[in-house]
């Protein structure tokens, strides 16, 4: 997955201004408590995150 289908997947569950400050300030363990950010600034794939997000947030099947 690209960085920027990651962010408009982001925009579209939380809304982008929410989006950004979730993923700045929220630590997930599925990413060993890293936020969103972090675990994308230390090379962790997009996709992996991603899942990481959906399973967090319980998010609809269609987010996917």
């Amino acid at each position: 997955m690209r960085l920027t289908d990651f962010w408009e997947r982001m925009a579209q569950a939380l809304g982008d201004t929410y989006a950004r400050s979730w993923a700045a300030d929220f630590q997930l363990a599925a990413l060993d408590g890293r936020t969103v950010d972090q675990a994308l600034a230390a090379g962790v794939d997009t996709l992996t995150v991603w899942r990481a997000v959906h399973q967090c947030l319980n998010l609809d099947a269609k987010y996917r």
